[in-house]
């Protein structure tokens, strides 16, 4: 796994550490934080779909990590389950500004979950990573929360077999999640094919 711990000097992992230690006690509200005791410069998060938006009822994996250049430098954030919305990227990649240009140290890890969880209320198709979802955002709404709303319900509903959803258990660390939330997303497909040509 790579680490940036021995990248970032101790000042910054205490600030961290406590900013982490903070955001677990005391998490913004449809938000749960999942921190690594292995690496404090990897958070997962468990962010739930806002009501009113395609994303209702969902619960969606995500990642920050953040960079030895941090916090002079934005974390990079990804969401781990599948998701159709203009700012994702196919392989889970986060387009927002507070990642990038506006960007400023003192605004914290809070604010970055925050402004990813308000994304989902008010997605941004002019800075689209996922073009499609861009383009029927802006010309045929129906169809978008459509699309939205299916990958939500195949991937992000628990009672479904969905690959969303926080560790059950503390045990049940990033890394080795991965392998297994593969095996469970191929598995699903596979039974989901045949609403999946329905749709496509």
């Amino acid at each position: 796994m790579n680490s940036n711990v021995e990248n970032l000097p101790p000042q910054v992992l205490r600030l961290v550490y406590k900013e982490v230690s903070a955001l677990a006690a005391d998490p913004p509200e449809g938000i749960k934080i999942y921190p690594s005791e292995e690496d404090i410069t990897e958070l997962h998060t468990a962010i739930e779909g806002p009501e009113g938006t395609p994303f209702a009822g969902g619960v969606f994996r995500m990642r920050l990590v953040l960079g030895k250049d941090f916090p002079a430098a934005p974390p990079k954030g990804y969401f781990l389950t599948k998701i159709f919305h203009p700012n994702v990227g196919h392989k889970g990649e986060i387009c927002v500004n507070v990642l990038k240009r506006d960007w400023r140290a003192e605004l914290g890890l809070r604010h970055v979950l925050l402004t990813i969880k308000c994304l989902l209320i008010h997605p941004n198709p002019e800075s689209a990573l996922n073009e499609e979802a861009g383009r029927l955002l802006l010309e045929d709404y129906t169809e978008y929360a459509s699309r939205a709303r299916l990958l939500t319900e195949i991937h992000a509903m628990g009672g479904h077999g969905g690959t969303s959803g926080a560790p059950q258990d503390p045990a049940d660390g990033p890394q080795p999640k991965k392998h297994a939330v593969l095996q469970k997303r191929n598995i699903f497909i596979f039974d989901m094919a045949p609403v999946a040509e329905m749709v496509l």
